[in-house]
């Protein structure tokens, strides 16, 4: 059964606090009259073990990665190590001012200064800022930047090509910085398509946004031509590191061309990932764009005192309030030191054999679309059992939850019919990618035995399918006591 809201648990007289006698003296009211409840507000009364049941049994019916396997392609839910947890949470982080003066927090500066210098080094790029807030917010800074650098040149430039794989907050992105979109089209191997690219390129277009590996999770081989074609119009080649995780270490965009790139400090570099934040995603740009950043950057001045430069006449300016998520970049910088340059290699190399390995173990369970070598996630897709059973991807991924394993990313990338894209990461071990390819094959076989049994999954939820449209577009989150209900207002 579900468990009842809070407020359905209420009993009236119920407290799980108790506070102390006020020592404050009353002279009168402390606030205005007019500013104070006419009745207590009407509050859930709630023992203190009430409430601690109550929590418990709701974080049970969690899926996390610390209980789960969490395949989700495209976004590399991995293994954060708790030690950067502990240390990011030092009091001497979390209660520094962000208007500390710079000589006060030589520290944190230091820090912050290092892991520019390390992003540097992974993306081949020679200028960084940490401002952005998240992987989308770093592709509309790095399009401002564009837009700057081409205003500042006096070019008027309307166009960013998008491949027709691409996350779909590329187009969104350029959309906001002003640009029309344009797509290119995707040739029989997954990659892009170069005569299609060739035929859209022209005075009017200010760059192009690549997601290397692809969300095929293949390597487009012809990036450093893709990069040529582009310069030779003058436009940019951007970079989306969503999938850095594959190829940090190995490889770098900046040798390939890329003359910006961001990337998902709290994806790629294990920092907490999910829900909604917290989350970071710096980037990188080419020398003749680095002007343009936004500040605060950090820089090193000669006499090894490190500072924020917060004013410089051609920045895009301030893209998020202070100095970034601090937070997340520390985790970000101690995840790089802890792995050391082989180490980031390693992980790149890990995440590649494992994505690898599961393909190869689902390959005689549902079609590949895609045969080239994938890189650190792959795709699948259940258009022939569809057509023989009716089973839908959304079925079998619902399915995959009766079997505590979290669903892969489905319907994802658009051009697979009834996508399933599947991210392993590096931090799992033989065995977990074993047992998933074992479920996904029992399932697919009960597709065809019993495929009614699927349609109607999960079925060890207390909430099986919600009206997912529905719960977005008219969402309900306001209880509402029933008349005649006095619990919570003595």
């Amino acid at each position: 059964m579900p468990e009842p809201s809070i407020f359905e648990k209420s009993q009236r007289g119920q407290r799980g606090v108790t506070f102390p006698p006020s020592d404050v003296p009353s002279h009168g009211p402390v606030f205005p009259v007019n500013l104070l409840r006419s009745r207590p507000p009407r509050l859930p009364q709630v023992s203190e073990q009430g409430v601690v049941r109550h929590i418990t049994i709701l974080s049970k019916g969690n899926f996390s990665i610390d209980a789960n396997f969490y395949p989700l392609g495209s976004c590399t839910m991995k293994h954060n190590p708790r030690i950067n947890e502990q240390a990011a949470g030092r009091a001497d982080f979390t209660e520094m001012h962000p208007y500390q003066f710079d000589e006060d927090c030589q520290g944190t500066l230091e820090i912050l200064w290092r892991l520019q210098e390390m992003l540097k080094e992974i993306t081949g790029l020679p200028a960084v800022s940490l401002q952005p807030a998240a992987g989308a917010h770093g592709e509309l800074t790095a399009l401002l930047v564009f837009a700057a650098y081409f205003r500042d040149r006096g070019e008027k430039r309307t166009k960013i090509l998008i491949p027709d794989s691409a996350h779909g907050t590329n187009p969104a992105s350029a959309h906001v910085a002003g640009f029309a979109a344009v797509e290119v089209k995707s040739n029989a191997d997954g990659l892009v398509d170069l005569d299609d690219l060739r035929s859209k390129l022209d005075g009017s277009v200010a760059g192009m946004m690549l997601t290397n590996p692809n969300t095929l999770g293949l390597f487009e081989t012809n990036v450093s031509e893709i990069a040529k074609m582009l310069h030779a119009v003058g436009a940019k080649l951007y970079i989306d590191g969503a999938n850095l995780n594959a190829i940090m270490g190995v490889t770098r965009p900046g040798d390939w061309g890329a003359d910006a790139m961001h990337v998902n400090a709290h994806k790629t570099l294990a920092t907490p990932h999910g829900g909604g934040g917290p989350g970071a995603g710096p980037i990188g740009v080419a020398a003749d764009l680095a002007p343009y950043l936004p500040l605060p950057v950090v820089e090193r001045e000669g006499s090894g005192r490190f500072v924020l430069k917060a004013s410089s006449e051609k920045s895009i300016g301030r893209v998020r309030g202070f100095a970034g998520q601090i937070g997340v970049l520390i985790r970000a910088y101690l995840y790089l030191r802890s792995l050391g340059p082989k180490g980031v290699r390693s992980a790149a190399e890990n995440a590649v054999l494992n994505a690898r390995y599961l393909q190869k173990a689902c390959g005689d369970i549902l079609e590949s679309p895609y045969n080239g070598n994938t890189m650190h996630e792959f795709v699948l897709s259940a258009r022939k059992l569809q057509a023989e059973t009716g089973i839908r991807a959304l079925d079998l991924a619902k399915r995959l939850i009766d079997h505590g394993l979290h669903p892969p990313t489905i319907y994802f990338p658009l051009v697979v019919e009834e996508a399933l894209m599947i991210e392993p990461t590096e931090t799992e071990r033989r065995r977990t990618l074993d047992e998933f390819a074992r479920v996904l094959g029992e399932i697919v076989a009960e597709a065809r035995a019993n495929p009614d049994r699927l349609r109607e999954a999960p079925l060890s939820t207390p909430i099986s399918r919600p009206d997912e449209v529905r719960a977005a577009r008219e969402p309900d989150l306001r209880y509402r006591w029933p008349d005649g209900d006095q619990a919570a207002e003595d």
